[in-house]
């Protein structure tokens, strides 16, 4: 055997075995597991360090499970359409197509050298029409349902990208992707009806083994609330106002109305010598993002000129604009409370509009308001509810206002439908055409896919429309139900579309016939362990979700939830930022796995920090791993020949390698794994200079626990210690609860909270024994002290407190 752990032979060696013979054999008498990496849009700059996170904690997993006996299932793909891809393609002057699979080829070059058991057969491409197929299949399923419709909105725009934006695209007001500044646009829009499911997708997270920040996430993002419809006349008009309210207890103190500018009704309720003045409003409100509206702290709005009518107590209230007020949340128009509403309060405070108490902090008297009061307290100024707790009258108000005609209880969700096209080409096409006379038609489920034709200028228009618009030999068809002349659909879908339903196909990924066999699906869905980042926790969580329940509802799949148990890995920084090429502080693996190997960037990304905390890189970490690897290969080196037998000594640290290795593998905590790694390798090497070696069965312990995170010196190792199978045909190595007892144990003695030295003691010695032992060792740093207290941590601490 080799003195030397050369790393670069190694790899490349087990690499070439691994390909002509797989580890992850198909054998369906073995139990199943599916576990699934976020899969990658395939970026111009490839990968870089943070994504090797995941993918290495994924393939970790993966490989563990192999050890215990299971088939399983662990591919990749690309996400291959939308904006990021056409953005690039668009700054190097590549056509998209050119350019994605220029960017695949890379990244899967890079994906090679983290040497992870992907089943490339069953490789997935969002942007294969074979794949993209069934994306527009089940749209058509969601049109024929009627979850899949049209509507015209005014929608975030980015002027410089070209393409409608959704609000968490444009944070701040400005593209996420460009820095822009975002307009307001009307567009006609394809949207999904993902409202109908906000109920089923908030339930549903108790049954998911998610973080709990996760589904916290999710669930703030649904939005549920509890309250009550409030119907409010117009004077001297024969229209109403609608109102959706959480605290319809806080009616009497509703002193003005605020409409958004977007309200069906504001040019009607706007009187003359207003107009002017809300034209303008309106028209600058249009130019701002959402997002932009409703964190701006200076509170803006025009008067309308007319008066709702409180229902409670006929008292006027004036009807304002402003922009604040959204027009797809609630009804668009909302009542206010300034007394007990900080927003409500800033803005009648700007425009000196009344302030009316109506809930007084138990204990205190009724005086001016200096601030919002939003605490519990009781009624005042509030008619027959004087003198009520607020949180009762909270509970009771909806049921008075049903019970007398003047509104009704009911749910509200901040969830809005799904704004489900773009003004792109790169993307899938939407299989609609429409007819003068049938309207909108689903093309025939026979005639797709509909597939993305090949254009001259494939970057955005000024009009907002897709430059499929303006080719129209693809345009002009014929209507599937009738016959006469129509038009394609030119909007494409969202880089959403293919994301939402991937982990699907990949179980039957060359099924021509239907999305998947129920037999395949059955057979490994749902996942098992789903592993990516927190910045898809919302969105991308969310939509799979409403695909998967969608989809069962129509009988595709007998399961109603994608994932069973996720797992979001933390950033890598550098220098304390996101990496990024603009930055100029991006990491790449390439140039460490040239002068490390895999296995030890395998082992560092792991080691790095705990994997769900963002963690900054460290180039000069990963020499620590360096050296324990080839700690390892001496270690073996040295001994593998011997036939010393088994001591105590060895059972108990085999044992206990065994069980602290698979509970922080079970719990994902895998830098405490390395940790674990590390620390039992050199007690292992202490008791082979003290014993003149170690026995063969604690070493080959050691290589088949290592396997899943070093499998190429893992498998090296394994064939120099004699054995002519993969490491991988081995069993996950169990423990022995009963040899993890031992006769001693080493525990740290302390001096007022400072570390003295190390005692070993007898396992089974009482509290009173440790202590004399601790006090009879530390002899010399307790003269002419008198000792306060004596605190012992069994097992672990004596902590001896003097003055």
């Amino acid at each position: 055997m080799n003195s030397r752990y050369d790393f670069k032979e190694i790899e490349q060696k087990w690499r070439k075995i691994w390909e002509k013979d797989p580890i992850n054999k198909e054998d369906d008498k073995k139990p199943r597991f599916y576990c699934l990496d976020m899969f990658p849009y395939p970026s111009g700059t490839g990968l870089h360090v943070g994504h090797w996170r995941g993918y290495v904690l994924s393939d970790v997993v993966s490989r563990y499970k192999v050890l215990q006996g299971y088939q399983v299932l662990h591919p990749m793909g690309w996400d291959a359409f939308g904006l990021p891809a056409e953005n690039f393609a668009i700054k190097n002057n590549i056509h998209p197509r050119i350019s994605t699979a220029d960017n695949i080829e890379n990244v899967k070059r890079q994906l090679h050298e983290i040497s992870a058991i992907y089943d490339w057969d069953r490789e997935v491409n969002t942007t294969d029409p074979s794949y993209y197929k069934w994306t527009q299949w089940i749209f058509v399923q969601m049109f024929k349902k009627g979850l899949a419709y049209e509507k015209e909105m005014p929608l975030n725009w980015c002027p410089s990208c070209k393409c409608v934006l959704a609000n968490e695209e444009a944070t701040n007001g400005v593209c996420e992707r460009c820095g822009t500044v975002v307009t307001k646009k009307n567009l006609r829009q394809w949207m999904l009806k993902i409202t109908a499911y906000a109920e089923r997708l908030l339930q549903d997270l108790s049954k998911l083994d998610w973080p709990a920040k996760v589904k916290k996430m999710q669930s703030d993002w649904i939005g549920k609330s509890y309250g009550a419809e409030v119907s409010f006349k117009v004077k001297n008009s024969d229209k109403e106002i609608i109102v959706y309210t959480t605290r319809p207890d806080t009616l009497y103190g509703a002193t003005f109305m605020v409409l958004s500018p977007e309200y069906k009704d504001v040019k009607e309720l706007t009187t003359p010598e207003q107009k002017e003045a809300m034209e303008k409003y309106c028209f600058e409100a249009s130019t701002k993002s959402s997002v932009d509206r409703i964190t701006n702290k200076e509170k803006t709005g025009v008067f309308t000129g007319s008066y709702g009518i409180n229902p409670l107590n006929n008292a006027l209230i004036p009807i304002w604009v402003s922009d604040y007020v959204l027009a797809d949340y609630g009804t668009g128009a909302i009542m206010c409370v300034p007394a007990h509403d900080e927003r409500d309060f800033e803005f009648a405070k700007k425009f000196d509009l009344p302030i009316i108490q109506v809930i007084l902090k138990e204990g205190e008297k009724e005086e001016e308001l200096k601030e919002a009061y939003t605490g519990d307290g009781i009624m005042i100024n509030s008619g027959d509810w004087n003198g009520m707790k607020a949180f009762d009258a909270k509970e009771k108000a909806p049921h008075y206002l049903e019970e007398k005609g003047l509104g009704k209880k009911t749910i509200n969700y901040k969830l809005r439908d799904w704004v489900f096209s773009r003004q792109r080409y790169w993307g899938e096409p939407i299989p609609i055409v429409h007819c003068p006379h049938c309207g909108a038609v689903a093309v025939p489920e026979d005639q797709l896919p509909i597939e993305l034709p090949e254009v001259e200028s494939y970057k955005p228009t000024d009009t907002g429309e897709s430059p499929l618009a303006h080719i129209d030999e693809w345009v002009n068809t014929t209507c599937p139900q009738c016959g006469a002349a129509a038009k394609r659909e030119t909007n494409t879908m969202p880089q959403w579309a293919g994301s939402s339903w991937y982990f699907l196909r990949y179980v039957d990924n060359h099924n021509d016939k239907e999305l998947a066999s129920k037999e395949a699906l059955k057979k490994w869905m749902p996942v098992d362990l789903y592993v990516g980042g927190i910045e898809h926790a919302v969105l991308h969580l969310l939509y799979a979700r409403f695909y998967t329940k969608f989809l069962y509802d129509i009988g595709a799949v007998d399961f109603d939830e994608p994932f069973t148990r996720l797992f979001n890995q933390g950033m890598i920084t550098k220098n304390g930022a996101k990496m990024s090429k603009s930055v100029g502080n991006v990491v790449s693996p390439d140039d460490l796995v040239e002068k490390y190997g895999c296995d030890s960037l395998r082992m560092y990304e792991l080691f790095v920090g705990p994997p769900e905390l963002d963690s900054d890189w460290d180039d000069s970490g990963i020499d620590g791993v360096f050296r324990y690897l080839n700690k390892v290969w001496k270690l073996i080196a040295t001994y593998k020949d011997n036939t010393i037998a088994e001591t105590k000594d060895m059972t108990f640290i085999r044992n206990k390698l065994v069980y602290e290795i698979t509970n922080r593998l079970e719990a994902l905590t895998m830098n405490t794994v390395v940790s674990g790694f590390m620390e039992y390798t050199n007690k292992m090497i202490d008791i082979a200079k003290k014993e003149n070696g170690i026995d063969k069965n604690t070493l080959e312990t050691l290589v088949v626990l290592l396997a899943p995170f070093t499998p190429h010196i893992a498998e090296e190792l394994w064939q120099e210690m004699g054995h002519t199978t993969s490491v991988f045909a081995e069993k996950w190595p169990v423990y022995d609860e009963t040899k993890l007892k031992t006769d001693s144990i080493e525990i740290a003695l302390q001096i007022n909270g400072k570390f003295r030295d190390n005692l070993v003691v007898g396992a089974e010695d009482s509290k009173e024994e440790v202590l004399a032992k601790a006090k009879e060792a530390l002899a010399s740093r307790l003269e002419e002290k008198t000792i306060v207290k004596e605190i012992y941590v069994p097992n672990k601490i004596v902590n001896i407190v003097v003055k």
